[in-house]
């Protein structure tokens, strides 16, 4: 019987959907060559990543779990709040109920390429989502706390299809009728809260790359308008920029 090549094995392995290794594996179980014993147990590890992502998420629809008779439950968050410079962008999704995506979490422990994956993903199987963005000028005049609750409010008002409950990111919101339960570190718990966090953050950053393009010096398209030491070195050699936060940056511009 002629064996086949271990590349080939490889590249039909790689190949294959989640659902179709194990009995893929099966085929490959007697073959006592080293290189297809190591291809079957790399395998078998990408398995059992893949059922401890689904237990992951699993875990990550308990709020939503908690609302059966809601037909429409929104998740919403913020990002922006830190920053120097820039607007704060909120975010409110609807998920689906039988709404089968992986991998979502608090944007900030999603790597870049996988947050533009899953914006992508969100946006196009979302029932519904909606963006709120408060300029850095209505910051410095309400302060940071009020521009993101009226970020938030704006979401929710952009969506064509509105939540009936809402799950929110450490807060709850005033100014609105609709139910609203906060959660604290949310978008680490709630599949809806961390959606609209990756697509709030991925909304964000493509701004401020742009704005880069406009006020270039800061390296905002490298740390979004946060205070990192090239961008506070750059404020207090060029001063502020049109999008700066004067509430912000007092102390750093005066030098203390």
């Amino acid at each position: 019987m002629v064996l086949e090549n271990i590349k080939a094995i490889k590249e039909r392995l790689s190949a294959a959907g989640i659902q179709e290794l194990p009995a893929l594996l099966l085929q490959y179980e007697s073959d006592e060559r080293d290189g297809v014993k190591k291809l079957i147990l790399s395998e078998r590890k990408r398995i059992a990543s893949y059922e401890a992502e689904l237990k992951r998420m699993e875990e990550m629809y308990h709020y939503e779990r908690l609302y059966p008779e809601v037909n429409y439950i929104g998740g919403i968050d913020e990002v922006g709040r830190g920053p120097l410079a820039g607007p704060v962008v909120a975010c409110c999704v609807i998920l689906p109920k039988d709404c089968d995506i992986l991998y979502l979490n608090d944007s900030k422990q999603v790597p870049e390429k996988k947050r533009e994956q899953l914006y992508d993903e969100i946006t196009k199987k979302a029932v519904a989502y909606g963006i709120g963005i408060v300029s850095h000028e209505v910051i410095d005049e309400i302060n940071i706390l009020q521009a993101t609750y009226e970020a938030m409010r704006q979401a929710i008002d952009s969506m064509k299809i509105k939540p009936e409950h809402l799950l929110v990111d450490a807060v709850k919101i005033p100014g609105i009728t609709i139910p609203q339960r906060g959660i604290i570190k949310g978008d680490a718990k709630s599949a809806s809260i961390a959606a609209a966090s990756i697509v709030a953050k991925v909304t964000r950053d493509r701004m401020m790359v742009e704005l880069d393009a406009k006020y270039p010096g800061y390296g905002f398209a490298k740390n979004k308008g946060y205070g990192s030491a090239e961008h506070m070195e750059a404020l207090r050699k060029y001063g502020p920029c049109e999008i700066h936060r004067r509430s912000f940056i007092g102390s750093i511009i005066d030098g203390n």
